[in-house]
């Protein structure tokens, strides 16, 4: 942990930039292509949510951050990983980090309701939602937002498809993102300064589980990724906040599937000071998906590098290891 907190110079990652609406699908494949073996993270425009729409989400967002805590703590994430979860609950990079991450945040997945056979799995029931009366319309908003999210993210998994010479509909069958785990989450960093130097981060350094990430940002500064972790000094540089766009990023699933060929890439957040509002959207297959080497990125001289595993296993245990235990919270409230 020898990087200063703020160097004078900050590098600024150049990002491949995919234009959904482009009909020259060629184009497209190839810059996604491009992005994926270099650093796994490319911006998505012109995905068809529209700038007013985002903008209301990002003000519902903060709407329910600003409540007061006894508030927020009445929806506290449950097990299956749904509602509030506090600063601090979560350390992405314990061997760095000397405290969790100075971030709070709100989990919401697919509704699935409680008698449904699915909700007996872990990351499949109903969500947790801040009463009406207190933020009438923020339900509505929410649902309305993952919705459209997962509309975007299966464009996106079919370019993704594409590049690894696959059928464009790949990923569109019921095991995969037919059924997915999608998962919605608020994010808001209250303006904790990271300093790296002393283990201090808004969020720590971490690599995504599943397929792909989208991620909106509001216009301030905080995002780094590394895009090569094995590098000494690791080398970390911010990716730009781009009105209107999603920053995409590929998770440690992908990178399965694709026995290492796309890269699911370190990043952590760290700022100075401002608060910082962004909107995370993290799409994995169905619980009982396996995920195995693609037949398209192994061969006799490429074996598979990963053994086969259900996506719900992984994600399970990754969650696990990130997350404070719930009776921390109940010991509290007791």
């Amino acid at each position: 942990m020898a990087d200063a907190c703020f160097p004078a110079s900050s590098r600024i990652s150049a990002l491949n930039c995919i234009d959904l609406s482009d009909s020259d699908i060629r184009k497209s494949v190839s810059l996604l292509k491009q992005a994926c073996l270099d650093c796994g993270f490319f911006y998505v425009i012109n995905h068809g949510i529209s700038q007013e729409f985002m903008d209301e989400v990002f003000a519902q967002s903060k709407r329910f951050f600003d409540l007061p805590t006894e508030e927020k703590m009445k929806v506290l994430r449950n097990e299956k990983h749904r509602g509030y979860t506090p600063v601090l609950d979560e350390i992405l990079d314990p061997d760095n980090q000397v405290h969790g991450d100075y971030k709070e945040g709100y989990y919401i997945g697919v509704e699935v309701p409680e008698n449904d056979p699915q909700a007996e799995k872990p990351f499949y029931g109903p969500n947790v939602w801040p009463s009406a009366d207190l933020l009438p319309g923020w339900r509505q908003t929410m649902e309305k937002y993952h919705q459209k999210a997962l509309g975007v993210a299966k464009a996106v998994a079919r370019v993704i498809a594409l590049a690894l010479d696959l059928d464009g509909d790949f990923f569109d069958k019921p095991e995969m993102l037919g059924e997915p785990i999608a998962t919605l989450r608020l994010l808001h960093y209250e303006g904790r300064a990271s300093n790296p130097a002393n283990g201090i981060y808004g969020a720590g350094a971490h690599s995504d589980y599943g397929l792909i990430t989208l991620l909106a940002t509001d216009d301030v500064l905080g995002l780094q990724i590394c895009k090569d972790k094995d590098a000494q000094p690791q080398v970390w540089e911010y990716v730009a906040p781009l009105k209107g766009a999603f920053v995409v990023n590929l998770g440690d699933m992908l990178e399965r599937w694709s026995n290492g060929v796309f890269r699911s890439t370190l990043h952590r957040v760290v700022v100075d000071g401002q608060e910082r509002y962004s909107i995370a959207y993290f799409v994995e297959p169905s619980h009982e998906c396996l995920v195995e080497c693609l037949p398209t990125c192994k061969s006799e001289t490429n074996p598979p590098k990963f053994p086969p595993v259900k996506c719900g296993t992984y994600l399970s245990q990754r969650y696990i290891d990130t997350h404070v235990d719930l009776s921390t919270y109940q010991k509290h409230q007791a």
